[in-house]
């Protein structure tokens, strides 16, 4: 566990930082390369998360380093108000071509809740701005147990109870929410995938005819839930079914790939395995493989075309949209990416990934589910496989899992989620390795996951002794 260094009030004395934990000083990294961390005290730890599923071409790579100082040496900055920038440029058509012309535009933020907050508005003013304007359009439907993003718009169309706890009452009252698409956890005994997804089709339906089909903006969904429910992919046909029943309302469909796009799942956009084109989708993350920060709405052409023949003015900006140096990172980043055949690594060493932990991992007496896509993990842990039943949330099953491997030696990274089951119980943790991942690597990530998970259910007592609580 993490040594904390704390004054009598509980607070870090030595910090000015305001950490995510008050009572707990994290580890220092200070370096980093390909898929190693190190730690101010000398002690490696194998990156096989890549932070929040962010690092895509592995740490330290040189190539966009000079990108970032050629890039500060010829523009900064410059408000997107008033003028344009080269990379910024270079990006979006980057960007709308990797989509074979599928998505008109992009617009270049600097975080995945700033491109979901953007998002909900440019939905709004899609139906403002068309003729006659629809001004009863201000709701939004959603899912059970997924996240969003982190500010009060983003947040708001997010359905993980824990994290909207205690802004409730601050968010809006123009979203709803319908079930997940969780198989592992939804869907019926003997019921198919067709039968699943027609069931979550008409509850999307009864959704919207109870909150009135002509005052719904959007349909939000990830196509592979992300943090909140571990790496959990949309059933075949599950999308299709969403956009056909938005397409019956008039609705809007927005994909959030924050998290499981930009190659994560093996394709550039997540969506090209599900056959469906969404109206607006997010990116972030790997957008900036961990460089930079930065994120993006892909605008599909439906939604620009009426904009054009509107005002033509998307009534939203930041100051630091589209940021010079920021974009060229990033298009280096993508470029990287293609150049190096790194989507091809995603498929094979997805396929690696996937049968070395159902190989060692399945057969666990309290590893529930193994599922994902390309390079996109999650390991959800029970305590009853046969009924499913999740661990106490006091127990911090999913923390105790990742705090064992980190200072394991070798160190790893696991990235621990909880609320899996309902926003409150279940555990879960998420293995999503950069694209330059090997095999050997991937074998030590195995090693290094079946070492903590044995560690800390071996040292659970049969009472349910507490571990440690995810904060």
């Amino acid at each position: 566990m993490a040594v904390s260094i704390k004054q009598a009030n509980g607070t870090i004395a030595n910090s000015a930082v305001l950490h995510r934990n008050l009572h707990e000083e994290p580890p220092t990294v200070i370096h980093a390369s390909g898929q190693y961390l190190t730690l101010s005290h000398g002690r490696k730890v194998i990156d096989s998360t890549g932070g929040a599923a962010v690092s895509v071409i592995g740490h330290g790579d040189p190539r966009v380093q000079r990108a970032i100082t050629a890039q500060i040496e010829k523009v900064d900055y410059c408000h997107s108000m008033f003028f344009a920038c080269k990379p910024a440029e270079d990006l979006a058509r980057a960007l709308v071509d990797s989509t074979g012309g599928r998505m008109s535009k992009a617009f270049i933020v600097n975080s995945g809740s700033e491109a979901m907050d953007a998002a909900i508005k440019l939905a709004r003013q899609y139906f403002m701005e068309l003729s006659p304007p629809q001004q009863q359009r201000i709701r939004f439907i959603a899912r059970y147990e997924s996240y969003h993003g982190n500010t009060l718009g983003a947040l708001g169309v997010s359905g993980h109870k824990a994290r909207r706890a205690i802004y409730e009452p601050m968010l809006s009252q123009n979203v709803s929410h319908v079930s997940a698409c969780n198989a592992y956890r939804g869907k019926h005994e003997h019921e198919t995938d067709k039968m699943y997804v027609s069931r979550l089709a008409e509850e999307l339906d009864q959704e919207f005819q109870r909150v009135g089909p002509e005052t719904v903006c959007a349909f939000v969904a990830e196509p592979v839930v992300g943090a909140a429910l571990g790496c959990v992919p949309s059933v075949r046909g599950y999308l299709k079914a969403m956009k056909a029943t938005c397409d019956k309302y008039g609705a809007l469909l927005i994909l959030d790939e924050i998290m499981c796009g930009m190659g994560r799942t093996g394709t550039m956009h997540a969506w090209e395995q599900d056959g469906v084109v969404p109206d607006i989708q997010t990116i972030g993350k790997g957008l900036g493989g961990g460089y930079v920060p930065i994120a993006a709405l892909l605008i599909g052409h439906r939604v620009i075309g009426t904009l054009d023949k509107g005002t033509g003015v998307f009534v939203h900006g930041q100051t630091y949209q589209s940021h010079a140096v920021v974009c060229s990172a990033a298009l280096e980043v993508f470029n990287i990416v293609q150049k190096d055949r790194l989507l091809e690594n995603v498929i094979t060493q997805g396929k690696n990934l996937e049968s070395a932990l159902k190989e060692t991992l399945a057969s666990h007496p309290n590893v529930g589910d193994i599922r994902g896509r390309g390079l996109f993990w999650g390991i959800e842990f029970v305590q009853d496989k046969d009924t499913k039943k999740p661990f106490e949330s006091s127990l911090g099953i999913a923390a105790a899992v990742h705090n064992e491997a980190l200072y394991q030696e070798p160190g790893l990274m696991l990235y621990p989620g909880a609320g899996t089951v309902d926003g409150k119980q279940g555990d879960h943790v998420i293995i999503s390795p950069s694209y330059t991942v090997t095999a050997q690597d991937i074998d030590a990530i195995i090693r290094g996951a079946k070492q903590a998970i044995d560690t800390v259910f071996r040292r659970l007592s049969p009472h349910n002794t507490p571990v440690r609580s995810l904060l």
